[in-house]
C-alpha cells in the first residue's frame, strides 16, 4: 500500500460521505433478513452487504465477534469479507477492539495489520486500556504497511466514564493521555491530508466529556470514527459541542439503520445514501 491510510479514507469520505457502515450479523437481523443463524446465513448477510455497498460507501466495518461466535468457519467469513471488500475498492475497518501486551500483542499486529495476512484490512479497532504504549506493536505494523488503527478514547457505554475519565498518576484524565500518545505517532507520520494513522473512536454523543477533560480532538490529527452521528442522536448542535473544530475529521458510523433496509440491495444503497447524507449535513461547521 503506498497511499497511506488516512489519505485513502478522507478521499473515500469525500466521494461518498463520511459514513462507515458496520456489518453486525445479529442474530436478529438474520432473522429479519430470512436466513438462519448459522455459517451460511452470516456468509449470505455478510457478502450480501458487501455486494450492496462496495464501492458505494466510504468503508465498511464488519464487527469480528459476530463472526468470531459462529468458530473458525465464521472467522473463515470474514476473511472473505475482507477480501470481497478490496476487490470492491472499498476500506475495511475489523471492529475486533484487540489490545494485549508484547508477544500477544504483535501477535494480534500480524493479524489484523500484516501485509498477506488473510484476515489484514485497511485498519482495526484497538483498546489502550493495558497502557497506550502495549499497542506499539500494532501502531508501528500499520505505519510500515500504510495501513490504520482506530484506539477507544471515549465511548458512550455507561460503564465508560469510570475508566476514561479517571485521572492517571500524573493527574491526566486517561481518554486524553491517549488522544496525547496518538498526536504523537500522527505529527510523525502526517499524510498528505494532515491526518496520521491512528485515530479515535469518539461518541458523538459524548456531550461535553471532551471540553470537561481538556480532550483536544483537532490536536490528534487522525480520524474520528464516531457512532451516534444522524438518526442515531446527534445533530449539529452536539456534533460542535463534540468535536468542535475537528469535524472535518469526523467518520460516522452506522450498522441497524442501514442494514435493517435489507435484504434488497436496492433499498440498502437507498439506506447507506440517505445516512451518509445525514451525517455529511450533520457535520458542516
Amino acid at each position: 500500500m503506498t497511499t497511506p491510510f488516512a489519505d485513502r479514507l478522507v478521499a473515500a469520505m469525500d466521494e461518498h460521505g463520511p459514513l462507515a457502515v458496520g456489518i453486525d450479523p445479529h442474530p436478529s437481523l438474520l432473522r429479519a433478513w430470512g436466513l438462519a443463524d448459522d455459517v451460511e446465513g452470516l456468509r449470505s448477510f455478510a457478502l450480501g452487504v458487501v455486494g450492496a455497498l462496495g464501492g458505494r460507501v466510504a468503508a465498511l466495518k464488519p464487527q469480528s465477534a459476530l463472526f468470531e461466535r459462529h468458530g473458525s468457519a465464521g472467522v473463515r467469513v470474514l476473511e472473505e469479507v475482507i477480501f470481497a471488500g478490496r476487490r470492491a475498492a472499498t476500506l475495511v475497518i475489523v471492529d475486533a477492539k484487540r489490545g494485549d501486551v508484547g508477544s500477544t500483542m504483535t501477535g494480534y499486529a500480524d493479524a489484523y495489520l500484516r501485509d498477506g495476512s488473510p484476515l489484514a484490512a485497511d485498519a482495526v479497532t484497538l483498546s489502550p486500556y493495558l497502557g497506550f504504549g502495549s499497542l506499539a506493536p500494532a501502531v508501528d505494523a500499520a505505519v510500515a504497511s500504510g495501513r490504520g488503527v482506530f484506539v477507544l478514547a471515549l465511548t458512550t457505554n455507561p460503564e465508560a466514564a469510570g475508566v476514561q475519565h479517571a485521572v492517571d498518576a500524573s493527574g491526566t484524565p486517561v481518554a486524553v493521555g491517549v488522544a496525547q500518545a496518538a498526536s504523537q505517532v500522527n505529527a510523525q507520520n502526517l499524510g498528505e491530508r494532515g491526518l496520521g494513522p491512528v485515530g479515535l473512536v469518539v461518541g458523538a454523543t459524548v456531550g461535553d466529556a471532551p471540553a470537561r477533560l481538556g480532550l483536544d480532538l483537532a490536536g490528534v490529527r487522525g480520524v474520528l470514527l464516531a457512532p451516534g452521528v444522524g438518526a442515531q442522536g446527534a445533530g449539529p448542535a452536539e456534533l460542535a459541542q463534540v468535536f468542535g473544530t475537528a469535524r472535518h475529521a469526523v467518520l460516522a458510523s452506522a450498522s441497524r439503520s442501514v442494514l435493517g433496509a435489507g435484504p434488497d440491495p436496492h433499498t440498502l444503497v437507498e439506506a447507506a445514501r440517505h445516512a451518509a447524507g445525514q451525517a455529511r449535513e450533520a457535520l458542516l461547521p
